[in-house]
């Protein structure tokens, strides 16, 4: 059969109405457990020797659509579900490294993440570093004899800072190391890492994949033997599962991925051309600007320039908190992708746990601000964002009020 469009198989992919009543929704599997016919039967679950359901912890009817589905969308040979986007990022990691063993990083990631390879340093002596990744050169003068994995995020998190992907894979295939992508800020739709011969996807699906702000959830997409060791030992043993009515949540989120993200998408560009002008604002990093260093990359491996646009403002923490302050549609959180336009502060949210030298490093000022446009009138949301610039005065005891908290 020929393989549809990605925008027809978000709607209709790995989905058989036949199997299931002719129900036009896939259905939701709410259970904990499965019986069997026999004793027998449960034994030869158990031992391997025969498919099923066992227990929703092991796999689950919905679980198992959309770990189908969201392979199918990155061109993996396998999907596996997590409870979160850290669930995922752990038992990834956590199924390629060992103690002793190395990683490489790409500068400036999500905080949690940044926390979770610090962790198991000090725990577990599974070293990691920070590079540039600007360069084959760059990347192979930091590869040691332990070293084991490339972990990647493109655009990175919340700098917007491109990797190239095609350069990094190249290094670690000639090097032997497996290659990590977090491809959260794109989406299948935007960028499929695994074509370009990375080894590992990982998605926040909390964020674009989901696109409505009411679920928790991770993905990860690999060759099938990798997948399947993560699902019988990381992810099993660890339990970060995924839940069968947050599985539902993501496949009906999916159906709508492609028209979502092209109005992210078209209401970001426009944004991007407003701000930029503004006086107040001193520095705007947006994957769409032809004058942004690595606009040439963002056209070669992205789709689109995406839903993000990172911003520094005149002034400093302080200045940068005001501005929030002032806003009344525009939602101050620390997510992305939601319909609703989101706007956070890194430095004192999202990456707060990194210290400040390592974060400056990472080029995370006090003054940058993180704005995921919504799908909101793009005049609506820059009437609210103006307004709040424009403020001569700010909001004094609303801004000690949340200093004080």
């Amino acid at each position: 059969m020929e393989k549809k469009e990605l925008e027809t198989r978000l709607i209709h992919g790995d989905y058989d109405r036949e199997k299931h009543y002719g129900s036009l929704t896939p259905p939701m599997y709410q259970t904990s457990t499965f019986t069997f016919d026999s004793a027998e039967q449960g034994e030869a679950r158990f031992a391997g020797d025969e498919s099923g359901y066992i227990y929703s912890r092991l796999g689950n009817p919905t679980v198992d659509m959309l770990e189908k589905k969201i392979a199918d969308l990155e061109d993996g040979e396998a999907g596996l579900a997590f409870a979160s986007g850290m669930a995922a990022v752990s038992s990834v990691l956590l199924a390629l490294l060992k103690t002793k063993e190395h990683v490489l990083v790409s500068e400036g990631v999500y905080g949690c993440t940044y926390g979770f390879l610090q962790l198991i340093e000090d725990r577990y002596g599974v070293e990691h570093h920070f590079i540039s990744m600007d360069s084959e050169e760059a990347i192979q003068g930091q590869i040691r004899d332990n070293t084991k994995v490339l972990y990647v995020e493109t655009p990175i998190n919340p700098t917007m800072k491109l990797i190239d992907l095609e350069m990094v894979i190249r290094v670690a295939k000639k090097n032997g190391l497996k290659v990590v992508v977090d491809n959260t800020f794109c989406s299948p739709y935007l960028q499929q890492p695994l074509n370009l011969g990375a080894d590992v996807v990982i998605h926040s699906a909390t964020k674009y994949i989901g696109g409505h702000g009411d679920v928790i959830a991770g993905l990860a997409v690999g060759k099938e033997e990798f997948i399947q060791e993560v699902r019988g030992t990381t992810l099993k043993d660890i339990g970060g599962v995924m839940a069968p009515f947050d599985a539902w949540l993501l496949i009906r989120g999916l159906k709508t991925l492609s028209v979502r993200m092209d109005r992210h998408c078209e209401n970001a560009a426009k944004l991007y051309e407003k701000i930029k002008t503004h006086p107040k604002v001193k520095r705007v990093v947006y994957p769409g600007d032809p004058d942004f260093v690595q606009y040439d990359l963002a056209n070669k491996q992205m789709r689109q320039p995406g839903g993000l646009i990172t911003f520094e403002v005149e002034g400093g923490k302080v200045e940068a908190q005001k501005l929030l302050n002032q806003l009344n549609m525009i939602q101050v959180a620390v997510s992305l992708g939601d319909a609703e336009t989101l706007i956070q502060h890194p430095a004192t949210m999202t990456h707060a746990v990194i210290p400040e030298e390592k974060r400056l490093g990472m080029g995370i000022t006090d003054s940058m601000l993180r704005l995921s446009v919504g799908l909101e009138s793009v005049e609506d949301i820059w009437n609210d964002l103006s307004q709040a610039l424009n403020q001569e005065k700010y909001n004094v005891e609303k801004t000690l009020a949340t200093e004080t908290k």
